[in-house]
């Protein structure tokens, strides 16, 4: 069965044009319970939110659909994409579910899925709550129906975890950060981390309104990160994105330090105190600098499709422990199950703490190779990769470029746009040949005019 409504994370769209609908979402709620909500007779699901207006709504419509399917629920509140992960496993919940559009607008809204373990659902359970949302909705007897209660203490819970992650022995103390939330899930509990942890905290970002998450701040705008930085004097910035499972950080000289880089601060630190196992993963859009430098290390690297999900399965499939984007989803295994914005930036601090050097050093080493990416919209539903034309631009492409760069087509996850991406050496060239490929695409099979592309 083809899945019309799950994309690589959940269900997302804009607020009130179908799917994101407040009489879909009700039904998504009786469906999901039908499916994940029961194990022996009885079963809970956990649900939080990000800080959208449109959240109220859809959360009522979630709560309403569960209860129809004899579900109890318990409401969260605001709390990041990992702490609904973390508290999922730990309360021995069936499910959790996470109202967030992660990095986009208030205008977007979206819907996803953790099962018992804290993982993401897999590929089956997502097409089984499709197919039951196709049957008509059926609501239990009344003495059946699901009662839906609140935790009050979810925050703390979380808190205690991710302080916990930062490992024995080592604390923040005589650090100062500018701690930016994009006004979204993490505007309570990041700054309550590293406050705990001993370091002095300048807050950014951590006055939500419904309407301003990820406005002009967060991951994906890192500029008034940067300056703060600057102005403060801080020993470093961190910036998470709406649900709190990306982080990019600054150092101490305002530079950002994109995923890839805080792969590695993160990866050699392992590496170097002899706990890093199996692999580091990366995907296709990973930098080529990033695995140069690791394999310099003597460690290996290897690439999943875009998308954190796809990451965690090639962590889990080939035993390692540590993985992620260069948009900021990293993957500590080893500390918890899913993107953690906050763990992440604690293993990356933790790193600098115990080795006594600040993170502008720590990123040395690696040397991120120019990039240039180019959307070329596409008919929906038809298959460039296919055509012959195409392909045999790459392969001159790539024969013009040796060993000194790469190539990459990937079709967007999220809208009608084929991704072309170069990378190499030599900025200047490698912009060229992107501006070439993509004209040899919209002259084969594109439906506009091409544009720059932001990594989804």
């Amino acid at each position: 069965m083809t899945r019309r409504y799950f994309g690589t994370d959940g269900i997302r769209g804009q607020v009130g044009v179908p799917p994101i609908t407040a009489d879909f979402v009700l039904k998504l709620g009786w469906a999901a319970g039908r499916v994940i909500g029961h194990r022996d007779g009885s079963g809970e699901v956990l649900i939080g939110k990000d800080t959208r207006l449109s959240n109220y709504m859809f959360e009522s419509a979630l709560e309403a659909g569960l209860s129809a399917a004899g579900v109890d629920i318990r409401l969260l509140g605001p709390m990041p994409t990992p702490g609904i992960a973390y508290l999922t496993r730990t309360l021995r919940a069936n499910a959790g579910i996470v109202i967030s559009a992660s990095h986009n607008s208030h205008h977007d809204n979206g819907i996803k899925f953790f099962s018992g373990d804290g993982f993401k659902l897999d590929d089956a359970v997502e097409t089984a709550i499709e197919r039951e949302l196709e049957r008509p909705l059926e609501t239990v007897a009344s003495a059946a129906l699901g009662k839906a209660t609140r935790l009050l203490d979810a925050p703390g819970r979380y808190i205690e975890f991710c302080k916990h992650s930062l490992g024995a022995g080592l604390s923040l103390h005589g650090l100062t950060l500018v701690v930016d939330c994009a006004n979204g899930a993490g505007y309570q509990v990041a700054p309550a981390v590293f406050e705990e942890l001993g370091a002095t905290v300048i807050r950014r970002g951590t006055q939500p309104d419904g309407l301003n998450i990820n406005v002009e701040c967060g991951s994906t705008h890192p500029d008034g990160l940067r300056q703060l930085v600057r102005e403060t004097g801080a020993d470093a910035g961190v910036a998470l994105d709406g649900d709190g499972d990306r982080v990019i950080m600054v150092d101490h000289r305002g530079q950002v330090l994109d995923g890839d880089q805080l792969l590695w601060i993160i990866a050699r630190h392992r590496h170097e105190q002899g706990l890093l196992d199996g692999p580091v993963v990366g995907t296709q859009m990973s930098n080529l600098g990033l695995q140069l430098a690791l394999e310099g290390r003597g460690i290996d690297f290897e690439r999943a499709r875009v998308g954190d999900r796809y990451v965690l399965e090639l962590l889990r499939a080939r035993n390692g422990m540590l993985g992620g984007e260069s948009s900021g989803h990293i993957v500590c295994l080893d500390r918890t199950t899913t993107g953690d914005g906050v763990v992440s930036a604690l293993q990356a601090l933790g790193a600098a703490m115990d080795s006594g050097r600040p993170l502008a050093d720590l990123a040395d080493g690696m040397t991120l190779l120019p990039q240039h990416m180019i959307n070329v919209p596409i008919q929906p539903g038809s298959d460039p990769l296919s055509d012959q034309r195409i392909s045999a631009a790459v392969n001159d492409l790539e024969v013009r470029l040796a060993d000194a760069g790469r190539v990459l087509l990937r079709p967007s996850g999220t809208e009608p746009v084929l991704r072309v991406m170069v990378e190499g050496d030599d900025a200047a060239r490698v912009e060229e040949l992107a501006i070439e490929l993509a004209e040899q695409v919209r002259s084969c099979c594109g439906h506009g005019a091409a544009e720059p592309a932001v990594n989804d």
